[in-house]
């Protein structure tokens, strides 16, 4: 294992959401305390990967299963980006773009996504003048990879299988009781 691999690893016990996005730290996959609504919404999840980050349950849901992966750094930026989508202030724009590119973009980055060379150049270059757009051939390209490589594998693990069943058991129960 080398040295960016095992402090990518061990990040994983020390990892506090600083750039102000919230992720839920519960070890297991939890359905939520509106059982009818949350089981409607893990079997939703399954439609599309816009449904399952729609859902914060499912983007918590979504972040353990990437945790077990070690892998929860491309969420983690995607999450970034949408915060960073939401700020105003020009001075607050610039401090957090600088924040993330160094956290999750610059080569070597302590929680580096795996993005090509050519758009973590542009992605670098776009800092200069950052605006909210900064990163979004950056975000894009990490999303197409979550929703083409993890998320199948979040839909065919035993955790998310689990969470279907129960769905499912409890929609089949309301409906005998009613």
């Amino acid at each position: 294992m080398g040295a960016k691999d095992l402090k990518t690893r061990l990040g994983i016990l020390l990892h506090k959401p600083e750039l102000g996005h919230k992720i839920g730290t519960s070890s297991k996959l939890q359905l939520g305390s509106r059982r009818r609504d949350s089981s409607r919404e893990v079997l939703e999840w399954r439609e599309s990967f816009d449904q399952l980050l729609k859902s914060k349950s499912g983007v918590t849901a979504f972040h353990t299963f990437l945790k077990t992966e070690f892998s929860e750094e491309n969420l983690d930026f995607w999450l970034a980006c949408e915060d960073f989508k939401k700020t105003r202030s020009k001075t607050k724009l610039a401090s957090k773009a600088n924040r993330i590119f160094e956290e999750f973009v610059q080569s070597e980055a302590p929680r580096e996504v795996n993005i090509d060379h050519e758009t973590r150049e542009i992605t670098r270059k776009n800092l200069s003048g950052a605006t909210s757009a900064c990163f979004n051939e950056a975000q894009a390209k990490t999303r197409t990879l979550m929703e083409k490589d993890s998320y199948p594998r979040f839909l065919k693990s035993a955790s998310y299988q689990d969470m279907t069943k129960q769905a499912t058991s409890r929609g089949i129960s309301k409906r005998s009781h009613t």
